[in-house]
């Protein structure tokens, strides 16, 4: 009610400065975006300030591509720093490098555009408006390396903004307004939902939790969301999770919560990160509400395998692979190779121990793992607990990965410790039996 209210006060102060400065709703010419922005960094008074904030933002949204574009670059190129106040911050500060030039010059060195969006961030959604515009902003940074300060900008001031202190956990359950529902059906990124059905079937039954992180500024837009199966032990594939047919359990039956899907919503908050705290405190709450809970894992999928073990096989000489391997693996190229008990049968093991060597050896030029999945868990402070052959035989799940899935284990006591020895040394924490597996694939390599 409160945002409501302030909400709609900011509006009430849009609409009257918009008839302060002459420009009412929707008469802006798009080639003033720029031209405004300046204006708006010109102004001290709130009223008109948040008029033009939210004429600048009006303008943008109706933009055609080629003219948002060219706002974008205006930001790159008329919005950096103030080249002479910088020249005088930086003498000042050769002269005397006391606290106050210290402080002069980190003002001075701030690009104007950081300033600018805070001013538009004032317009009645205009935090929502932002996210949008970087969502755009990154779709052109491939083919416009020169935005790629921009973006740092943006970033750098969404990250403040969608600080863990700002976000509520909220429960989504089938009593949610269907307005938020349907966001879940249309965001849902790891395990398609087919429909209204299917989304009751996901929330409704008494086996079945869905939480989601929102922002005071975006209260029906979820930002994060994590779906949870309340489970008998640990389980290793995703299809008995999904099926309309199983039968429910009683929660308080259940001795494991397993995070089955979670998805990021807005691609404006690319690399704003809250996910390892929605896991951390989705897991509190459980234990909570059910104190039997004792193991906390993941069921997780592994986007980047099939690519990864297809350049591999490609190459004439493997870091990971002989020839023995690589014929082994050719399994994985034959039409339903899955459905044949005797083909899964015999490139099992090998697969298995191919999924090893991707996790514990593979490693990005950064010295990270290169599965992002991986990275996110494993930068969280779970621990790689065990590679699930098979884990899930969707079309997807085996054009992604060959159907391996993976669980990750959040073992409260350890997470913290968990996360400093990846953080600190890049360690992958993973279970003995999965160690087990990639010593067993250390076979004679092929020498040149």
């Amino acid at each position: 009610m409160a945002n409501s209210f302030l909400n709609d006060l900011m509006q009430t102060l849009g609409d009257r400065g918009r008839s302060w400065i002459g420009r009412p709703r929707g008469a802006l010419r798009t080639g003033d975006l720029a031209d405004l922005g300046e204006a708006l960094l010109s102004r001290r008074g709130e009223a008109s300030g948040v008029a033009i904030a939210a004429s600048l933002l009006d303008g943008y949204a109706f933009a055609p591509l080629a003219e948002r574009l060219a706002f974008l670059t205006a930001l790159a190129d008329r919005f950096g720093p103030d080249s002479e106040r910088l020249a005088r911050a930086v003498a000042d500060y050769q002269a005397d490098p006391n606290p106050r030039a210290t402080g002069a010059l980190q003002a001075a060195a701030e690009p104007r555009r950081q300033e600018l969006i805070r001013r538009l961030n004032l317009a009645p959604g205009g935090t929502a408006a932002l996210v949008h515009m970087r969502a755009e902003l990154l779709s052109h940074l491939g083919s416009r390396p020169d935005l790629a300060e921009v973006d740092r900008d943006f970033a750098h001031l969404l990250a403040s903004w969608f600080n863990r202190g700002f976000l509520v956990l909220r429960p989504i359950d089938w009593t949610t307004p269907a307005n938020i529902l349907e966001r879940i059906i249309r965001y849902e990124a790891v395990h398609a939902i087919e429909g209204w059905d299917d989304l009751r079937r996901r929330l409704e039954p008494p086996d079945r939790r869905c939480y989601a992180f929102f922002h005071p500024q975006l209260v029906d837009e979820p930002l994060i969301f994590v779906e949870v199966a309340l489970t008998s032990g640990i389980p290793h594939a995703i299809a008995p999770l999904l099926d309309s047919a199983r039968a429910p359990q009683r929660a308080e039956e259940a001795d494991t919560a397993v995070f089955y899907s979670i998805s990021n919503t807005q691609k404006g908050l690319k690399g704003v990160s809250f996910g390892h705290f929605l896991i951390k405190q989705v897991a509190e709450e459980l234990k909570r509400e059910l104190p039997d809970l004792k193991t906390f894992v993941t069921l997780s999928p592994v986007p980047g395998f099939a690519r990864w073990l297809r350049r591999e096989r490609g190459l004439d000489h493997s870091r990971y692979f002989n020839a023995q391997a690589k014929e082994a693996l050719s399994v994985l190229d034959q039409e339903g190779w899955h459905a044949d008990s005797a083909a899964a049968s015999r490139v099992r093991d090998v697969a298995l121990a191919a999924a090893a060597a991707y996790f514990l050896r593979a490693r990005s030029p950064k010295g990270r793992p290169i599965d992002p999945v991986a990275r996110f868990h494993l930068g969280n402070g779970a621990r790689l607990e065990h590679l699930n052959f098979l884990g899930d035989v969707s079309a997807k799940g085996l054009k992604a990965a060959h159907g391996l899935m993976v669980n990750y284990l959040y073992d409260l006591d350890e997470i913290e410790k968990n996360h400093e020895a990846y953080a600190e040394k890049g360690k992958v924490i993973a279970a003995p039996r999965v160690r087990k597996l990639l010593r067993a694939e250390e076979a004679p390599r092929e020498v040149a």
